[in-house]
């Protein structure tokens, strides 16, 4: 029984992608979510902005990713009030890390499985990217990665021949719509959707939002 709830919870069978470019991060997420062979959500948000400053992408079990989400907004608002001053993007995700920690180790006849990545705005203006794999291990983001999503070969191979250092965030949300484009076109667990963040000096800020719509066409012979 256990192994057949395992098998058929809601996940969010996912591409997401992080790029740190010259003036600013790129996040990028697709929108479907699947349990099994079935697509049970078509407009899944898996790239949540968590307050003001700071911007997380989820992927694993759905009810994971969003008591994450939920638990890490209070704990960093708590955090804030305490201390009287906005929390670093490092310590939120060294929260998000020893949470994810925990929660994997706890027993559990379906374990906590959420993979993320934190992206963010420090007060001084500075910008930062880390990934949080699923038993918890931290590591910051010096240019690229894609979590342990289903998508992630994809994205990868795609990123080891066209990232560049000191790209633009302009040119950065290019390439993860290329990101999302491969694969949503070859991993069956992604689709239906693309939003793009970017993080910079001036916040974060929603740059793209669509549908990817199936359509018939005519068969050319």
């Amino acid at each position: 029984m256990n192994e057949e709830i395992s098998k058929n919870v809601l996940k969010s069978g996912t591409s997401i992608v992080g790029i740190v470019c010259k003036d600013g991060i790129v996040m990028a997420a697709d929108r479907r979510a699947t349990a099994g062979n079935l697509i049970m959500s078509k407009n899944t948000q898996k790239l949540v902005p968590v307050n003001s400053y700071l911007l997380m992408a989820g992927t694993g079990v759905a009810s994971d990713i969003q008591m994450l989400t939920k638990l890490i907004a209070a704990e960093l608002r708590l955090k804030e009030l305490r201390s009287k001053q906005k929390p670093t993007v490092r310590e939120a995700a060294n929260l998000i890390a020893m949470m994810s920690f925990k929660n994997i180790r706890q027993f559990s006849t379906i374990p906590s499985i959420a993979g993320t990545l934190v992206g963010g705005l420090n007060n001084d203006g500075t910008f930062e990217l880390y990934t949080v794999e699923p038993a918890g291990s931290l590591q910051r983001v010096e240019d690229y990665d894609a979590n342990f999503s289903s998508g992630m070969p994809f994205i990868l191979g795609l990123l080891e021949r066209q990232y560049k250092k000191n790209l633009s965030v302009k040119e950065g949300v290019e390439l993860a719509m290329e990101c999302l484009k491969s694969s949503t076109q070859r991993d069956s667990a992604s689709g239906q959707g693309i939003d793009v963040f970017i993080i910079t000096k001036e916040g974060i800020k929603q740059e793209v939002d669509k549908e990817i719509i199936a359509e018939y066409k005519d068969r050319v012979n």
